[in-house]
């Protein structure tokens, strides 16, 4: 099977989490685009959100990983974007359900709740979980599509 080719970002509060999570996607032989941010210094989240939010809608990338603080700014930041289906993540469980129902192409972490052996499980579900293509699942989807705002 063809690996995907992933986007991430973050904002100061998420980046330790995001360098962590990048040097686990490339041992896993995954191509990782990092679109910020670089350090700790404070930087507002919109601006790497936004960034890996186009790659996914554009088509330039096929999934996206976003992590702030709580992920609630970087989910909102995300679900903005036409052909973006960004979830915010605690589980497992609820990483392998919005896959399969909702065709999830972007996950998000909150840093403050979610530790590097969390975020690894949950990429791994996120990475590998496949779209039911079942056609309520798929009449849903569709129905999202259809109020989103702009690509």
């Amino acid at each position: 099977m063809t690996k995907l080719k992933l986007a991430i970002g973050s904002d100061h509060g998420g980046f330790d989490l995001k360098e962590e999570i990048i040097v686990e996607l490339k041992s896993w032989d995954y191509e990782v685009i990092d679109f910020g941010c670089f350090n700790k210094d404070s930087f507002d989240y919109p601006d790497s959100g936004h960034k890996v939010s186009r790659a996914v809608a554009s088509g330039e990338v096929d999934r996206g990983i976003l992590i702030c603080t709580t992920g609630i700014g970087m989910s909102m930041v995300a679900n903005r974007y036409s052909k973006v289906r960004a979830a915010l993540c605690r589980s497992c469980d609820m990483t392998y359900l919005t896959r399969i129902h909702n065709n999830a192409n972007m996950i998000v972490f909150g840093a403050r709740y979610t530790t590097i052996l969390d975020a690894r499980a949950m990429l791994i579900v996120f990475l590998e979980s496949q779209f039911s293509e079942v056609d309520r699942h798929i009449k849903r989807v569709e129905k999202i599509e259809k109020c989103l705002g702009p690509e």
